[in-house]
């Protein structure tokens, strides 16, 4: 019989943790996740099923909330048990809508309620999870506590008077739970499309240099060894965007995790000058204009960022190298409005610039870097640079058979462009 790929331990100074039994190959998936409760976010509301989080033009809309939208019958009656008794819910807080935290947490009630045995518990309970209230700073706990009151008024529908639940369901426990347990569930392409609660998967401890990246196929989280990996070795992964400078990083861990990361990419800071180069109030004012950028939904919403960012593109050309991370997320967002917008030659330049920088800041096995080279390779490719696009695609390939493995619907999508591309080159 197959050893179980981890276990649960005490890590010295961080508490639980999970280790690897055995010895572990760079590319091997250690575990499969499902989720204790999730939701779609606010932005994805309408694009993707609420149940299988897949992207589809034709949804069909619960005829009781409207708001729900599902690919069909059957994605819809998977998701009745979870939808149920927020059905109501969301009918009577109309025209408002709950913040994604809540909607996640009246799930969370709704699911403790019921009392059933959850496969995402098996090695960790919701229960067991760490909440880290007595750390947090009164500014978060005050956020929290009105987000408890909106939960109350979100369920009043459901639940008239919450002093009567049973006491392990509190609501401002529950958010403090939430905090530092949730995962933002992303689609193949790394783009957020839910949030979720994986209550085994809480366990694993963070480092801004981990061994292993979650990825996930729909609302299923997989975790996946990028290193090798020793029997008894602490298995890491990285709770925030590792792009970011070190300061950053060490602030949103204390704030929302409280802890301090001790790895080694804290202690030697070693690339937080290159992220930060240039002139400062140039790539300040870049930070800010990333920031404000909310999803756009149509075409003239895309065409308004695309301006914005060619505008300062253009006035910072000779302030602000590609390296630096704000004018490497620009050159980013120049790309997708570009790719919203079918401007592909466009996009492709812009894209192609961000290589050299993704290639610094994820020099290992990292899918956002795997992700951003298929983007590129597909717009080479529709731009006709069938030998460029093939090489880029092979390098999209080489990581991510390591991050995302062969069965995964994205590695399927790029494996059939790069046989196209390869047919194309012959056929020339």
């Amino acid at each position: 019989m197959e050893v179980p790929a981890l276990e649960r331990f005490l890590s010295p100074g961080k508490g639980s943790g999970l280790r690897s039994r055995r010895q572990v190959r760079p590319g091997e998936l250690l575990y499969r996740a499902e989720p204790f409760a999730y939701v779609v976010t606010k932005e994805q509301l309408g694009g993707v099923c609420e149940q299988c989080l897949q992207r589809n033009e034709h949804l069909h809309r619960c005829s009781q909330c409207k708001v729900a939208k599902y690919c069909g019958k059957s994605c819809q009656k998977e998701a009745w048990l979870d939808h149920k008794r927020e059905c109501k819910c969301l009918q009577n807080v109309k025209p408002n809508f709950p913040p994604d935290s809540v909607r996640l947490a009246g799930r969370i009630v709704f699911k403790l309620l019921r009392q059933s045995a959850c496969l995402s518990e098996r090695l960790y309970s919701f229960k067991d999870l760490q909440s880290n209230a007595e750390q947090l700073s009164e500014e978060m706990k005050e956020g929290l506590g009105h987000l408890a009151h909106t939960l109350q008024l979100y369920l009043r529908a459901e639940i008239q008077d919450a002093s009567h639940l049973p006491p392990a369901i509190d609501f401002f426990q529950i958010f403090t739970k939430v905090t530092c347990n949730c995962f933002t569930i992303s689609n193949g392409e790394m783009q957020d499309v839910g949030v979720g609660l994986y209550p085994s998967m809480s366990l694993l401890n963070h480092s801004c240099d981990p061994n292993c990246v979650i990825i996930f196929e729909g609302y299923q989280l997989l975790l996946r060894s990028i290193r090798e990996i020793q029997i008894g070795e602490e298995l890491t992964i990285s709770y925030i965007e590792s792009l970011m400078p070190t300061s950053e990083r060490q602030k949103q861990l204390k704030r929302q995790y409280c802890f301090e990361c001790d790895c080694c990419l804290c202690q030697d800071q070693e690339k937080d000058a290159k992220k930060l180069a240039g002139e400062e109030p140039a790539w300040k004012e870049v930070k800010d204009a990333v920031n404000e950028v909310k999803y756009p939904k149509s075409k003239e919403e895309w065409e308004k960022v695309l301006a914005k960012c060619q505008h300062l593109l253009s006035s910072h050309t000779s302030h602000l190298p590609d390296t630096n991370i704000y004018q490497l997320k620009l050159l980013d967002c120049a790309m997708d409005a570009c790719i919203n917008l079918e401007a592909w030659e466009q996009a492709l330049c812009y894209g192609s610039r961000t290589l050299g920088p993704y290639r610094l800041y994820y020099p290992d096995f990292h899918p956002l870097r795997a992700v951003q080279l298929m983007r590129v390779g597909k717009l080479q490719y529709s731009q006709g640079m069938l030998p460029q696009a093939l090489g880029t695609l092979k390098q999209a390939y080489d990581i991510m058979k390591v991050t995302h493995g062969t069965d995964h619907s994205l590695m399927q999508a790029l494996m059939d462009l790069k046989e196209q591309c390869e047919a194309m080159m012959k056929l020339h």
